[in-house]
């Protein structure tokens, strides 16, 4: 992977518009609008928004919820990685781990602790394993459906809406 002319950078208004292109081409739904929140949930220090860029090229996203509404980490004061994206074109290719690697060492600065969740279907494969890879461990929760634990014989339709929740020690991480 090149380093040479790669950036991380915060979000800023201008990239609304070639974020939400840039997933589209690829055929994936995420409108100018959910950007132009985030830009506001950054100006408000709600959510550090980390784009990154190959030569000036939109690569992908992360962001970090410093205030998260999943309960445990909000009762443990856990700053939750969400809404992670590297364009198809450029995934297996070692971005997302730079940009895990940044959104870890941010977080590192207030918290010991570092929460994620992702969903629970196919699509998610490749989060899953970078996740589980990555040293996060299940919450112990189980299955979660709009922010509360799932209860046995409880019957859902697998969507967006259920999420396994992790969590990873960061105290040991070194990040140069």
């Amino acid at each position: 992977m090149m380093t040479n002319n790669l950036a991380l950078r915060a979000i800023q208004k201008n990239d609304c518009k070639t974020i939400s292109e840039s997933f589209e081409e690829q055929g994936w739904d995420k409108p100018t609008s959910q950007y132009e929140k985030y830009v506001e949930y950054q100006e408000e220090g709600k959510r550090d928004v980390i784009i990154e860029e190959l030569e000036g090229e939109f690569v992908g996203y992360v962001t970090i919820i410093w205030k998260p509404e999943y309960p445990l980490f909000k009762e443990k004061r856990i700053p939750e990685i969400a809404d992670f994206n590297v364009l198809k074109k450029h995934q297996r290719r070692g971005f997302g781990t730079l940009m895990m690697d940044e959104a870890e060492r941010r977080i590192k600065k207030v918290s010991d602790s570092a929460g994620i969740g992702f969903g629970v279907y196919k699509d998610y494969g490749a989060a899953q394993i970078l996740y589980i890879n990555r040293g996060y461990i299940p919450d112990g929760n189980g299955l979660v459906k709009d922010l509360k634990p799932l209860k046995y014989g409880e019957k859902v339709i697998i969507d967006d809406s259920i999420i396994l929740y992790l969590t990873k020690d960061l105290k040991a991480c070194n990040y140069q």
